[in-house]
């Protein structure tokens, strides 16, 4: 069965790194995402507090980057189509996958109040997040790729780059323009969104995923773009390898440089952050590539391959599946706080007991996934 992931490529025409790639970020992603408590986490599972780098913070970025490497792919049916045709994929894509985010956010729809259950003031439901935030990054990057020839689409990606720096100092406060509650980001999405409808998680109305750092994100769309035509022309090899390797190495180092000036920070999608996830990313489907294909060493992929083929359906089933746990309960606690604390507090430490909480939760996960991919179901969108 032909399937079509969000970036829409087939997925027989993926090499396999694509895959291993992709159910390495999905794993992680659901991972970070749900520990056993969020007051008890080992440091390299929490993204940076504000400036700074964990390896958290590659993750989402990662998930991002191999939708580029799949348009590597897709792009090539999209341009042969006419305009009327292309704006409509884009478009119905897009619109899907960010309604399909924006109705996570609102699940499970209804609310327990002090007369009973009701349901949401729809009105308040976080517009933003993560799968709208690959909608519009796969929109913008196909529309660019469509109408601007590659050497524009590099172009414009240095161009965001450089431009988003003075736009964030100058339209940010000036005592310190980058700070939380100072940051043009911010500024744009209470103007145009309204402090009801954003994140609320950094004690104030601030959306780490809000509309105008979301600009900056399309380049790591585009630079998986890139790297994935790359490595088609030049083929699996040493020779392919060694390029990516250097490359992200470049990358690394001007990004090093800049924070100095222009500090790195997940939560505005910074230039140096991008070109810091940007560089690991080639190291990383580089490593991959002479391992699995070089090396041949494929023995190891296919649990990876299981989420790598279901991505978006088994993101959001991560986020359903907890959310059901924490709604139905074991006499006064829910069933969630009952496994938590029946099968992982006590006898383990507070953070390991956490972590392995959330990799076990990711292995549920996975088993869904693996259902599907013996049933040969895969979820197109």
């Amino acid at each position: 069965m032909a399937t079509l992931q969000p970036s829409g490529v087939l997925l027989q025409e993926r090499y396999l790194a694509l895959d291993v790639l992709r159910g390495l970020t999905i794993a992680l992603m659901i991972v970070v995402n749900t520990p056993g408590s969020w007051s008890h986490m080992y440091a390299p599972f929490m993204h940076a507090a504000w400036h700074g780098f964990t390896i958290t913070d590659l993750v989402f970025p990662t998930f991002l980057f191999v939708v580029g490497n799949a348009m590597s792919f897709s792009m090539k049916k999209l341009e042969r189509m006419d305009q009327g045709m292309f704006l409509k994929k884009v478009f119905k894509r897009t619109f899907l996958i960010f309604l399909i985010g924006w109705g996570l956010n609102a699940f499970p729809f209804f609310e327990q109040t002090e007369n009973g259950i009701s349901m949401i003031n729809w009105g308040e439901v976080r517009l933003l997040g993560v799968l709208q935030r690959i909608a519009l990054c796969y929109m913008f990057a196909a529309l660019i790729l469509y109408y601007l020839s590659r050497q524009g689409a590099i172009l414009v990606s240095i161009l965001i780059l450089i431009a988003y720096w003075p736009i964030m100092y100058f339209f940010g406060d000036q005592g310190d323009p980058y700070s939380l509650t100072g940051n043009a980001a911010l500024k744009l999405d209470l103007w145009l969104i309204g402090p009801t409808n954003l994140y609320g998680g950094e004690g104030i109305p601030f959306d780490p995923e809000g509309l105008l750092s979301t600009f900056p994100a399309v380049v790591n769309v585009l630079a998986g773009f890139f790297a994935g035509k790359f490595i088609q022309q030049l083929g699996n090899t040493t020779k392919t390898v060694k390029f990516l390797l250097v490359a992200g190495l470049i990358l690394i180092a001007i990004c090093l440089a800049w924070d100095t000036f222009f500090p790195m920070n997940k939560k505005l999608w910074t230039s140096p952050y991008v070109l810091m996830t940007v560089g690991l990313d080639l190291i990383l489907i580089g490593a991959l590539i002479m391992i699995i294909e070089v090396w041949q060493q494929r023995n190891w992929t296919y649990p990876l391959q299981v989420f790598g083929r279901n991505p978006l359906i088994l993101y959001v089933l991560s986020g359903i599946v907890i959310s059901l746990m924490y709604i139905f309960s074991v006499g006064d606690q829910s069933f969630k706080s009952f496994i938590y604390a029946n099968a992982f507090t006590n006898w383990l430490s507070p953070k390991n007991a956490s972590l392995l909480f959330s990799i076990a939760y990711m292995l549920l996960i996975w088993l869904i996934g693996l259902w599907m991919d013996k049933k040969k179901v895969y979820i197109k969108v």
